[in-house]
């Protein structure tokens, strides 16, 4: 079922998604980016690069394998997310072929590839008509180009918490759409949770263990056996962090020390609860600021700023990795 410990993984670029758009700021330098990436994991244990990708429709192919060709040269290709976002319909034969072009040309270089990132949140994939047919129709396509090729790579897809913001009755139509042949080729979900970073007021850090594991219990328990999801898929997180900056809902200052705090309490009950909800990676979002300039929490998501400079939190990610993970 599940190892000792759990498989870390990081985002290591600088943008990052806002309720207004993307949060920008100096050049990523790959460079710096691979001797941050070898220290955090030092000699023995794994740390997956996570990128993302997103189709958005005929004519966008070429310059979305550039940018995998980019992560590829750099080393950062290890857990790949294809999002799917476009205006109106999506030619799903093309959406399909694209999966499989990148299947086709980095499938040995990848540990995971994701079919969707946040489809039941209303504002991303999922405020798309089409994405419950674009993510199962997605997934087993990938499925069948990694075995076709005798490729490793694990497929899943991606999810949110359920909330105000999601589909309703996502997991239920899921189970509709997806059907046996689906959910076996299903290798894991992804889920994408943020603890005391949205919130109005500020959790104190003693009810943090709890909101953890009521968010993955929920996933595990509820969700999944909505769609049909056995407990034996194994449930990776694939985005979770604890921004510094100002919250610019609730004006609150969020302080490096709290960072350190709080991204150590997360990863903790993520890793005591990995054997009974078969939880098997941690991916933080992310190595690094967009903007360290800009006191807002969405440019200050990274572990070290935007000239690589570490944060406390990067000490204690990095302790983290080699005592917890594989």
């Amino acid at each position: 079922m599940v190892a000792s410990g759990l498989i870390f993984g990081i985002y290591p670029l600088g943008v990052a998604g806002t309720p207004v758009g993307l949060a920008v700021g100096p050049k990523d330098d790959d460079e710096k980016i691979r001797r941050l990436l070898e220290d955090l994991k030092g000699p023995s244990k794994v740390l997956l690069p996570r990128n993302y990708i997103v189709y958005t429709g005929p004519g966008s192919e070429n310059k979305l394998l550039a940018v995998a060709e980019r992560y590829a040269n750099a080393g950062l290709l290890g857990d790949l997310a294809i999002g799917c976002f476009q205006d109106a319909d999506l030619p799903l034969d093309g959406w399909i072929e694209f999966i499989r072009t990148v299947l086709r040309k980095y499938g040995s270089r990848l540990d995971a590839l994701q079919i969707t990132n946040e489809p039941n949140l209303t504002f991303m994939d999922g405020s798309k008509p089409y994405v419950l047919q674009a993510l199962v129709q997605g997934v087993l396509a990938a499925k069948q180009e990694a075995l076709l090729h005798g490729f490793r790579t694990k497929i899943g897809f991606g999810s949110v918490p359920e909330g105000p913001k999601t589909i309703p009755h996502f997991w239920e139509n899921l189970a509709q759409q997806g059907g046996a042949r689906w959910i076996e080729s299903v290798d894991y979900v992804g889920h994408n949770f943020y603890v005391d970073v949205f919130e109005d007021e500020p959790i104190p850090l003693e009810k943090i263990p709890d909101v953890v594991e009521s968010t993955l219990r929920h996933l595990r328990e509820q969700s999944l056996t909505k769609a049909g999801i056995p407990a034996s898929v194994p449930i990776r997180i694939t985005e979770n962090g604890w921004p510094t900056g100002k919250n610019p809902f609730a004006q609150v200052q969020r302080t490096y020390d709290r960072q350190a705090e709080v991204l150590e309490i997360v990863i903790r009950t993520v890793h005591r609860l990995r054997n009974e909800l078969n939880i098997t990676h941690y991916e933080l979002f992310g190595l690094r600021d967009a903007d360290s300039s800009k006191d807002d929490l969405f440019h200050q998501f990274g572990i070290v700023r935007d000239d690589y400079t570490p944060k406390p939190a990067y000490d204690t990610f990095k302790r983290l990795v080699r005592e917890l993970g594989n």
